[in-house]
């Protein structure tokens, strides 16, 4: 399961009402080699359902992931933190051994 904390909905809900986004479209998450630790997350707006998708839906929103990523995030958390120390859109991924400092990557 893929969760979405209330934070990050109220963000995820105002970009795509500023992109002009319809209900058709989706949080997609994915993970991919890179970064200073191995993997990193990379986040977008899809409206098109893939092969191998694992489609998921908390609080209210979809949240899609392809099979090989789920394997790194099963259990995880989109999280949002705003304010003066605040660092955007964030992954409680409990599957992760260890992130880099500025927690764009991650190992397991």
């Amino acid at each position: 399961m893929l969760f979405i904390a209330d934070s990050a909905k109220e963000k995820v809900n105002e970009l795509m009402a500023k992109e002009s986004l319809d209900e058709t479209y989706f949080v997609r998450v994915s993970v991919t080699s890179g970064g200073c630790s191995g993997l990193t997350y990379e986040m977008d707006f899809d409206n098109e359902d893939k092969e191998n998708d694992q489609v998921f839906e908390d609080n209210g929103m979809k949240i899609v992931t392809d099979l090989k990523s789920f394997l790194y995030l099963c259990n995880t958390t989109l999280e949002f933190s705003g304010g003066l120390n605040g660092k955007g859109f964030y992954f409680n991924n409990p599957n992760a051994a260890r992130s880099c400092g500025c927690g764009e990557s991650f190992a397991v």
